[in-house]
């Protein structure tokens, strides 16, 4: 079996300018998952798909492959992720190389580690499943959120009002971390997910979306309390 771990940088983060190289608690951002990949001993691949020399140079610099660069088509804002993945796949084929299992890790993702990693394709590899994906559960009950019409504040689901949280189902949320595919069937696919969808939940404490500066604050505050718990 040969599994590919496909790391998406592209280059000209303008929130948080070269977002994906900025130093995060002593190293590059892109570095936890480059080595996590590695660590995990799960892949044969491990690469970087971007855009940018100096991305590609940081990739190559803690042990990623990056055998091409991203093309036009898939580094401008419209881009999705599966354009990216489609593309890596396409490219690797057309050199000879056919993958399993693939894991599309984002690049500014510090709190993946290769246990998380290895127990996620694994898990997945070992239940047949199509796709699994990192998730994280409401650290509030959506059920009983509010919505604002007219200007004033109301109930979207009056129903749930008086409902203790314990009592409601628990939702759970992309937690934009690392996602595993059956590559075969994805290709086959075209990229349309949806067929044997399973969770990797991740606890709230190791979990952070990285949008602006405030955010990179506090993902560097739960990251030190995660290795300290470690």
């Amino acid at each position: 079996m040969s599994n590919i771990a496909i790391i998406t940088a592209r280059g000209g983060s303008k929130r948080i300018p070269e977002k994906n190289i900025k130093e995060f608690c002593g190293k590059p951002i892109i570095a936890y998952s480059i080595e996590a990949a590695l660590k995990s001993g799960m892949f044969d691949t491990v690469m970087v798909s971007t855009d940018s020399v100096k991305i590609a140079d940081v990739a190559r610099k803690y042990g990623a492959e990056v055998p091409f660069m991203r093309s036009e088509a898939t580094s401008n804002d419209f881009a999705t992720t599966r354009d990216v993945l489609m593309e890596v796949m396409t490219e690797y084929a057309k050199l000879g190389f056919n993958f399993d299992y693939m894991c599309c890790i984002y690049p500014t993702a510090p709190f993946v580690t290769a246990e998380k990693l290895k127990n996620a394709l694994e898990t997945a590899i070992s239940n047949d499943y199509y796709e699994m994906i990192s998730v994280v559960p409401f650290s509030f009950p959506p059920q009983r959120s509010f919505i604002i019409k007219d200007g004033e504040l109301c109930w979207k689901w009056p129903e749930y009002k008086s409902a203790r949280s314990q009592d409601l189902e628990k939702f759970y949320h992309d937690a934009g971390q690392f996602y595993v595919y059956n590559a075969a069937r994805y290709l086959e696919a075209d990229g349309v997910t949806g067929e044997r969808r399973a969770p990797f939940i991740l606890p709230e404490t190791e979990v952070q979306d990285i949008d602006n500066y405030e955010d990179w604050v506090i993902a560097e505050m739960k990251y030190e309390a995660m290795m300290k718990e470690k």
